[in-house]
């Protein structure tokens, strides 16, 4: 009888432990399928089109591909398709010094001039590594140059000669005082590294990290090489996509040329957590703020910040980064505490993906996704092109109180500038009306607004925005030039 009652127990407990692990298996199954829904949801208003990897507690829950990468060929995205990062590379940059920091070849308090003798201007002696990777150098940003993409972004360049672009900039404030995003931070530290180790930066990135993590599908993105499985890069429009614009990935360099997919992204998530990159001490330096407590919070190449999850009121630590690159955008969330990763990539440009990314990280708390809503935008933009003014806000009259649509700044602001150069001017001070009427506390709104009215001939109201949007923003270098030149005219 004994016997009998233990044989009993014995099966009441395997079956207990099997229906576990069977509802953890549905659960599993189910927020795969939520995921999925999310992610086709908004591949069908257009606003993903990519390659996407989730990870819950450390293991892969979802990874699949939408959409196509490339548009001419029908080649749809996978796991395994090769996207540009942009401004994720930054992470593997800071990686790479904290690395040279690790074994006393770099000392994070020492200035430019230390490790580029021959580096000119008000940076070199001021400026520290600290600075460099923070954001917090005062150095302009190249890429926030006037002109700089239609005059130099198809030109190739040697870091040493590029960074002279910038080396006499004038300091935008004192070192450490203040965060300001900065490419030519980055820039900086790529220069540095290939001095210090006397290496090409391609090389160092491959030897440090790639390698040995078998990060075989990650590399420094060249025009000329046959990659296979390269995404190609595209701009949406108001009528459909257009390939991106030619960029030559010297010019983003350690700030941003890196291609990868998300499995890799995942073997990198990995080897972070298991300290295999970097000491616990230095990646602690990463993820920790390191700037002036303010808005921005940023350690080493991560932002820092938290989470909301659904309407709880909770709210999840996490460090994450996008890149926005011609024809891409990215972006990679871990959560180090719940060991969750979400890494989108998307060859479209534009996409929303920080939405996106807090819509599954909903799904992995048992919270209801947010669906997205079909784009305003691009539904106005057909008729005002095509029918003009009065069609146009007959539209936009019947559309703005639908709740199957939303509208959003960057996408009206992208369609009236896109009229703009279509010679539809009365067109597109429209549109950036209904911008500012909708965003009123946007400075960029009454910038745009101001374009249009001087592209129109109508300089009083072109003036009249500029100084609003000045006003608004004292940090509106363009806004300045532009008033000043129609005050002198």
């Amino acid at each position: 009888m004994k016997k009998l009652i233990q044989d009993l127990q014995n099966k009441s407990l395997l079956a207990g432990f099997i229906l576990l692990l069977s509802t953890a298996v549905l659960f599993g199954q189910n927020k795969a399928e939520e995921i999925d829904n999310l992610l086709s949801k908004y591949h069908e208003y257009d606003q993903f089109n990519g390659s996407v990897l989730v990870a819950d507690g450390g293991e892969v829950v979802f990874s699949d591909g939408y959409g196509m990468a490339n548009m001419e060929y029908d080649i749809p995205n996978t796991p395994e398709t090769k996207h540009r990062l942009g401004s994720i590379t930054k992470q593997f940059t800071a990686a790479l010094v904290l690395q040279l920091v690790e074994e006393g070849k770099l000392e994070l308090d020492h200035p430019i001039s230390t490790y580029l003798p021959n580096y000119e201007g008000p940076a070199a002696d001021v400026v520290t590594i600290h600075h460099l990777l923070t954001h917090s150098s005062g150095i302009p940003s190249y890429t926030s140059f006037p002109n700089f993409f239609q005059d130099h972004s198809r030109d190739p360049s040697s870091p040493k000669e590029f960074v002279k672009t910038f080396s006499d900039s004038t300091l935008q404030f004192t070192p450490g005082e203040k965060f300001a995003y900065n490419n030519s931070g980055y820039f900086l530290l790529g220069h540095i590294l290939e001095e210090v180790t006397g290496k090409s930066y391609e090389q160092a990135l491959k030897e440090r990290i790639f390698d040995p993590l078998n990060m075989n599908n990650t590399g420094y993105d060249r025009h000329e090489t046959i990659l296979k499985n390269r995404a190609s890069g595209y701009a949406r429009t108001g009528d459909g996509y257009k390939n991106a614009a030619y960029l030559d990935m010297s010019l983003p360099y350690a700030a941003g040329s890196l291609y990868s997919t998300v499995e890799d992204l995942y073997k990198w998530d990995r080897a972070l957590d298991a300290n295999e990159v970097l000491s616990e001490e230095s990646k602690q330096l990463m993820f920790s703020s390191q700037i002036p407590a303010g808005k921005s919070q940023y350690g080493y190449g991560w932002m820092i910040n938290k989470m909301p999850v659904g309407d709880t009121g909770d709210s999840i630590p996490m460090v994450a980064h996008g890149g926005g690159i011609n024809g891409f955008n990215t972006l990679i969330v871990r959560f180090p505490k719940e060991d969750d990763l979400i890494v989108l990539l998307n060859n479209t440009g534009g996409a929303k993906l920080s939405d996106l990314a807090m819509g599954i990280n909903n799904i992995l708390h048992g919270e209801e996704a947010e669906m997205p809503k079909k784009s305003l935008a691009m539904a106005l933009f057909p008729v005002f092109a095509q029918d003009g003014v009065e069609a146009g806000l007959a539209k936009y009259e019947k559309l703005k109180n639908d709740d199957t649509y939303a509208i959003n700044e960057g996408e009206m602001n992208q369609l009236g500038y896109q009229l703009l150069q279509n010679g539809k001017a009365k067109e597109a001070i429209e549109v950036f009306k209904i911008n500012v009427a909708e965003f009123p506390d946007s400075w960029n709104t009454y910038d745009s607004l101001g374009e249009a009215y001087m592209e129109d001939r109508q300089k009083e109201k072109a003036i009249a925005n500029y100084e609003k949007s000045i006003q608004m923003n004292p940090e509106n270098e363009n806004g300045k030039k532009m008033l000043k030149k129609m005050q002198e005219e």
